[in-house]
């Protein structure tokens, strides 16, 4: 049995980075990733849900949001899953937190704060770098100068991070390596390195969990797991199709042309329709359990995703 909590669960990321209480981890991890660049001192946590200006609008619900002593701004998010528009909506996030800092009247002369997205990605994202950590700027496309440091994106692919233990060179990587697997370990490495991580264990401690929070974090471990499940299922069977698909095309157009483009096609399509039923039925399947259980509409949505009139209507 695991005596550490997983950290890629929705409680599991903001037992560690979300708690007003234990901000000192959060402060340490972000002056890690930007070592070099600046030193945090102090972090606020702000509401995570900011609700539309207007009716009909559509409101944004952040993992975790945060301002520093001199008011910039981050943005902590964990993905576990593809999503057809991903980046698209990084850019949503972060562009609601830029146009929120205006202010009314003609005083305001647009002095921006900077603005952070990091995205943490329990998987690869197609046609991006295959590599850990990939910063995004606005820069000038030929001579790559900086044109505006207010709006910033760090994506951090945890699949392509595969150094262990003893091959960790910096902070950050440390970070990363405990991150990803503290679901395995007995005892938190890096302690006597690095005083944080002794804090750390403290917290992801599952034996330190209250009778509600365990509660929380069992169902929140059950959606991470049902997903991971679905995504295997939605794979096989996408594998499948695309082998099924393939042959009959192959006998249309000849089978070497045919198996190479139906088995292509075919898995993209299986793959992207399975995952997409087989997750929306995960969550309405958990949703309606917790439901049932008597758990508040709104740790319900913050935990599956759907939207308090969608867990209404189960």
């Amino acid at each position: 049995m695991a005596r550490f909590i997983n950290p890629f669960t929705d409680v599991g990321f903001k037992r560690i980075f979300g708690q007003a209480i234990h901000k000192e981890l959060l402060i340490d991890f972000l002056n890690d990733l930007l070592v070099g660049e600046k030193r945090i001192t102090d972090i606020t946590f702000l509401d995570k849900e900011l609700l539309p200006d207007f009716s009909g609008d559509r409101g944004v619900i952040y993992d975790i949001y945060c301002t520093n002593e001199d008011g910039e701004q981050f943005i902590v998010e964990m993905q576990n899953r593809e999503q057809t528009f991903f980046r698209e909506r990084a850019l949503y996030y972060l562009s609601q937190a830029i146009a929120r800092q205006g202010e009314r009247g003609a005083d305001w002369k647009f002095n921006l704060k900077a603005v952070y997205g990091i995205f943490f990605m329990n998987f690869q994202m197609p046609n991006f770098p295959n590599k850990l950590r990939t910063d995004i700027v606005l820069s000038d496309r030929d001579t790559n100068e900086v044109f505006s440091d207010k709006l910033r994106f760090i994506f951090l692919q945890l699949p392509c991070f595969t150094k262990e233990e003893d091959e960790c060179q910096t902070d950050f990587e440390r970070w990363i390596y405990v991150l990803k697997n503290m679901e395995t370990f007995q005892r938190l490495p890096f302690k006597a390195r690095k005083s944080v991580f002794e804090k750390l264990e403290q917290i992801v401690d599952i034996a330190s969990l209250s009778k509600e929070d365990r509660m929380k974090y069992d169902e929140s471990i059950k959606v991470y797991r049902d997903h991971l499940v679905t995504l295997d299922f939605a794979k096989q069977e996408g594998l499948e199709q695309g082998i099924r698909q393939g042959r009959a095309e192959g006998m249309a157009k000849g089978i070497e042309q045919g198996m190479a483009k139906g088995i292509e096609q075919g898995m993209a399509k299986g793959i992207e329709q399975g995952k997409n039923e087989g997750e929306m039925n995960e969550r309405l399947r958990n949703a309606r359990r917790m439901k049932t259980k008597g758990y508040p509409i709104s740790d319900i949505a913050d935990i599956t995703g759907l939207s308090a009139e969608e867990i209404n209507s189960l």
